[in-house]
């Protein structure tokens, strides 16, 4: 057990961390919800009707789609795009490891897709990629549904009709809610690729080698 844990550690952590912040949102985030109810004279929402209500919806999905975009967008251009001197980058000029065509490197250890060939072994070198691509769209769609969902119900507190999803779509608050996560996620991004020519952290996957030069790339 103590080896599985070592050997899992990183994921472990960051799932537990995960549901602990989650937890943490629903409660608070429902806490809020009953306050404002009522403050406009409304009785108060059960835990269980918040779970499911657009509110919550809107709050979790529309967080989760610019992870998803910022984390697809980078698979992306990590594969075509260089910054010299960055831990983030892959080596200038030189091949790297990720490129290798696994038509002419495949071993008795590679996985099922890649001792198959074919169309299997071309989802599976695209896999990581079209995972965050489809983790994005049913965030995006989730969030278009349960912002929906908010927004009518604040509409109907204010004698105003509610709207369908695609009625949202063409709102600037649904896009002002999408837009504010977006431009944080590039700007961490771009911090990171910038900061790792520089600064280093001992130990990290994240780092070049403390006595690495900055103009050491990958």
């Amino acid at each position: 057990m103590r080896r599985w844990l070592f050997e899992h550690g990183l994921l472990i952590v960051n799932v537990l961390l995960f549901v602990m912040f989650f937890v943490g949102m629903a409660l608070t985030g429902w806490q809020v919800a009953n306050q404002e109810l009522l403050d406009h004279g409304g009785p108060d929402k059960p835990l269980g009707a918040f779970l499911v209500s657009g509110d919550f919806a809107e709050a979790v999905f529309e967080n989760w789609e610019s992870e998803f975009l910022q984390m697809g967008s980078y698979v992306v251009l990590t594969i075509f795009l260089f910054q010299k001197g960055s831990a983030e980058s892959k080596p200038l000029g030189e091949p790297a490891p990720q490129d290798e065509d696994p038509r002419t490197a495949a071993s008795p250890q590679a996985p099922w897709p890649v001792r198959r060939g074919g169309l299997a072994l071309l989802l599976y070198e695209n896999s990581l990629l079209i995972l965050f691509a489809v983790l994005f769209v049913g965030s995006f769609v989730a969030h278009l549904i349960g912002g929906a969902a908010a927004y009518s119900e604040e509409q109907l507190l204010h004698g105003s009709p509610a709207v369908g999803p695609l009625e949202y779509l063409g709102t600037s608050q649904f896009w002002f809610e999408s837009f504010q996560n977006w431009q944080s996620e590039f700007m961490v991004v771009a911090v990171l690729i910038g900061a790792s020519v520089f600064l280093r952290q001992r130990g990290s996957t994240q780092s070049k080698p403390v006595a690495a030069p900055h103009g050491e790339t990958g």
